[in-house]
């Protein structure tokens, strides 16, 4: 009987590895990055074609391989990052594993042009899924090129399970951006179809964090630093009333390396309360400074989760300086006693003399006896009850026959022409079986979100034109993520004219909307895109409807006319689903006759 345990050819395991550690376009963009930051470049020059299908190319400054290396670049496991298992306790690079370059080459069809300072001549390299193909001197700067063509050429099952390029151009921005904000040192070009979408000049921390995010940022950070025998911890935080609900920017990053971690996202969370409400979040870019002994970068293949020697302690340090830094720049709410309308606080006058204040008593008042029976006493205040209950009648709840005139789309088996808002929030209505709730904004928002999505499919949203155009400035992702909403965004109503540097000139917008903040509406649905990821145009259409009509339902808190009251009702019962919200929250509630008689007894 024959072995059937066997080596796996050297081709067949790199594409193994290659499924740990490259995942998509934006993996290969990280793993050569990191590479030639571990090189010393001062400059990186990334190229991309077809949203990293078809290109990504890599060019670097930085001390370039001899022709040796460049060989032994693409075995496995080999690596200039550690000698001894000693070493893997105390990283201080970006990879180690030697795992990226073998994994990408086996992958795709890989060319390297490498040249160190000291020699004349570089080397150049083409391997295609593994095999070498050819290896040569040739005349090239100095530093690192290197060129992945065609990912996941060679193993369709994987090509087919990439998403759009929207998608994928978005995930290399994601990665670009980690990497850019622990080496503001560093200078970072993006061209994307021979345009550059993203140029990063040298500079220092903060200024980093505005080139990605604008310069609004600016005015809503706050320092934190702490530095304690476990090491350094710096960065910033937002201000309290700046948090969003959705899309903030939260970074953490340990020696110099992007990482996840809920249990200290926590701690961040924890130093927020009593500031924000639950459903906002914060942004911050906090950065940890350990020694390498204490931590485990070796979890994970792409080594965003790292395990602390002394997370427990690291988090209480963690919360309390957050909370300490926003306690001292005045981000908790204090009195403010510069108002005009403050009250005028007396100076103290030793010379005068002040009194105790007096309360007068009257033991004689009797609150069950009559005002007129007692003429010294002060008299109760009128309260007109009367009066209020015909201006509640005429009013609130308008004519029955004005009703039935208004509501002739209401399917009349089931309503009643009676409706009453209560709280401002919630509409009343009488159907046969009993009372039915309807939440005014979120029937607004379903009602919306179908005006919306046939005004984009059919492109028949009507523009206004504004007077003074608003500017926009985006992120880079959000820039990046634009131009695939832009179409839908165009058959809502909106203009936008590029003004370059990821900044917009909002000239026109939805006639619906002409009073509200367009800019903040377009980064919005921006973001919301951005959230849910959506490939399908049908997706992204409904997404931009959505968010668009939670931006302009009614508000709660907004009194209604019973006209307005009847109008809702009507056009609600007019869409395909009542009931719900486009993402499933319920709209309508159904008190029965039987649980009000119950309720009664």
């Amino acid at each position: 009987m024959t072995d059937i345990i066997h080596l796996l050819p050297d081709s067949i395991a790199n594409q193994i590895a290659a499924g740990e550690v490259i995942q998509r376009p934006s993996s290969v963009v990280k793993e050569l990055v990191e590479n030639s930051i571990d090189a010393g470049a001062e400059h990186i020059q990334i190229y991309i074609k077809g949203a990293g299908r078809t290109l990504i190319s890599v060019i670097d400054d930085g001390k370039g391989m001899s022709a040796t290396d460049i060989r032994m670049a693409f075995e496995r496991h080999a690596t200039s990052k550690i000698k001894s298992a000693d070493d893997l306790f105390a990283l201080t690079t970006m990879g180690f594993r030697g795992e990226a370059l073998p994994s990408i080459a086996a992958i795709s069809q890989v060319e390297v042009k490498s040249r160190r300072e000291e020699d004349e001549l570089g080397s150049l390299l083409i391997i295609s899924g593994s095999r070498l193909e050819k290896q040569e001197v040739i005349s090239c700067g100095r530093g690192t090129s290197i060129s992945v063509k065609n990912i996941f050429y060679n193993v369709p099952a994987r090509r087919k399970f990439l998403k759009s390029n929207e998608t994928e151009r978005r995930n290399i921005f994601n990665e670009i951006e980690r990497i850019a904000l622990v080496h503001p040192d560093i200078e970072f070009s993006l061209i994307e179809n021979d345009i550059e979408t993203l140029h990063l000049a040298k500079a220092v921390l903060k200024q980093r964090i505005a080139q990605l995010e604008g310069k609004n940022i600016l005015q809503q950070l706050i320092e934190i630093e702490a530095e304690t025998t476990l090491g350094k911890i710096y960065g910033y935080v937002s201000r309290p009333e700046y948090a969003k609900k959705r899309n903030s920017s939260q970074f953490f990053f340990v020696n110099n390396r992007y990482i996840r971690h809920p249990y200290f996202h926590k701690a961040v969370m924890t130093a927020f309360e009593q500031l924000i409400s639950p459903d906002e979040k914060p942004s911050y870019y906090i950065y940890f400074e350990v020694d390498p002994e204490s931590l485990d970068v070796n979890i994970h293949p792409t080594k965003t989760e790292v395990k602390f020697e002394n997370e427990q302690a690291l988090w209480q340090i963690l919360m309390v300086t957050v909370k300490e830094s926003l306690g001292k720049f005045n981000a908790v709410p204090t009195i403010d006693f510069d108002r005009e309308d403050a009250p005028e606080i007396p100076v103290y006058d030793p010379s005068v003399r002040t009194q105790m204040p007096r309360v007068n008593i009257d033991p004689s008042y009797n609150p069950f006896n009559s005002p007129s029976l007692e003429s010294d006493r002060v008299s109760a205040p009128a309260f007109g009850w009367e009066k209020l209950h015909r201006s509640f009648e005429e009013e609130v709840l308008p004519s029955e026959n004005s009703l039935i005139s208004s509501a002739q789309n209401i399917p009349e088996t089931d309503l009643y022409p009676e409706h009453y808002q209560y709280k401002q929030k919630y509409i009343l209505t009488s159907v046969k079986s009993g009372l039915m709730i309807i939440d005014q904004h979120k029937a607004h928002v379903r009602i919306l979100f179908e005006k919306y999505l046939v005004q984009i499919r059919n492109r028949k949203g009507v523009s206004q034109r504004v007077l003074f155009p608003e500017v926009l400035e985006l992120t880079a992702s959000e820039s990046a993520a634009l131009p695939s909403i832009m179409d839908d965004l165009e058959a809502l109503g909106f203009e936008l004219s590029n003004l370059g540097n990821n900044c917009f000139a909002i000239q026109g917008v939805p006639s619906e909307i002409e009073n509200t903040n367009p800019g903040q509406i377009i980064k919005s649905m921006i973001n919301y895109s951005l959230e849910t990821g959506s490939d399908v145009k049908s997706e992204i259409q409904e997404s931009i409807a959505l968010s668009l009509a939670r931006l302009t339902a009614i508000p709660y808190g907004r009194a209604l006319s019973g006209e307005e009251m009847l109008l809702i009702v009507s056009q609600l019962f007019a869409t395909p689903s009542p009931s719900y919200t486009p993402d499933g929250q319920k709209i309508i509630s159904l008190l029965s006759d039987a649980e009000i008689e119950k309720k009664m007894n």
